[in-house]
């Protein structure tokens, strides 16, 4: 059985999530967020809180549904980034000029199954 947590328009770029999602992908649980506690990048928090979340609604749906889904052997399945909404902002510029500047956001999903 799989189980989904889902993170909405984080400020982030997606080309900066999918360098850090590249290197959970397909890893366990408990090495997934050892891996994310030792990285210095900025979106490695909000991604371990994403996985800890899926990890959550695994145990829910245990205790809801008696589904058996063993918490212990959940592996990090598919992590998808997929761009989001754009902010534009404008940067003034010498002599009256303007340029336009994108904040980016992201969307993640987080899937994980059991092996």
């Amino acid at each position: 059985m799989d189980v989904k947590a889902r993170l909405s328009n984080y400020r982030v770029s997606p080309q900066k999530a999918r360098l850090l999602a590249n290197e959970v992908r397909g890893k366990g649980v408990e090495e997934a967020l050892a891996i994310l506690d030792l990285s210095t990048k900025r979106f490695a928090k909000p991604l371990a809180k994403l996985i800890r979340s899926a990890l959550a609604n695994a145990e829910d749906h245990n205790n809801k549904d008696k589904s058996g889904i063993d918490v212990d052997n959940l592996v990090v399945e598919t992590i998808t980034v997929d761009q989001g909404s754009r902010m534009w902002r404008i940067r003034a510029r010498a002599q009256g000029r303007a340029n336009w500047i994108q904040k980016r956001t992201s969307h993640i999903q987080v899937v994980l199954s059991e092996q």
